[in-house]
């Protein structure tokens, strides 16, 4: 027996659709704020789109990395650790008087993306596992 879905309840598969969207909209955003950054140029759109890169890569790498954790926790986790991150970078670098914008920035964005291909790695993996059946 097949139920109707409730009334006003949204169709299967959108939710998670819309969610891959912005997903996808936030990591185009982080990479628009790289290229500004990193070619120099020099337009009004350059800050926004690097403080997003800065504040908004770690923080979707982390969520990514925290899996089926609650929302509202798994954003404040990732928000809490993406200022972490840049804290801790713009700290090291000064501390080795290293410090520029284009090297914050890249060290930034390498760290976000070595966080999302761990996680990437590390559930492709699972799945591998759970094809063949060995637990673990």
């Amino acid at each position: 027996m097949k139920c109707d879905p409730p009334v006003g309840a949204p169709p299967p598969g959108t939710a998670s659709g819309l969610a891959a969207l912005l997903t996808g909209a936030a990591w185009g955003s982080a990479a628009m704020g790289a290229v500004l950054t990193l070619a120099d140029v020099d337009s009004p759109l350059r800050a926004p789109f690097t403080l997003f890169l800065l504040v908004g890569a770690p923080a979707l790498s982390i969520g990514a990395a925290l899996g089926r954790t609650a929302p509202l926790a798994r954003a404040v986790v990732a928000l809490a650790g993406a200022l972490a991150l840049d804290l801790l970078v713009a700290q090291g670098m000064l501390a080795l008087h290293l410090w520029s914008v284009r090297g914050g920035t890249l060290t930034v964005a390498a760290f976000s993306g070595a966080v999302l291909l761990l996680t990437a790695l590390a559930r492709a993996r699972r799945t591998a596992r759970a094809r063949t059946g060995r637990a673990g």
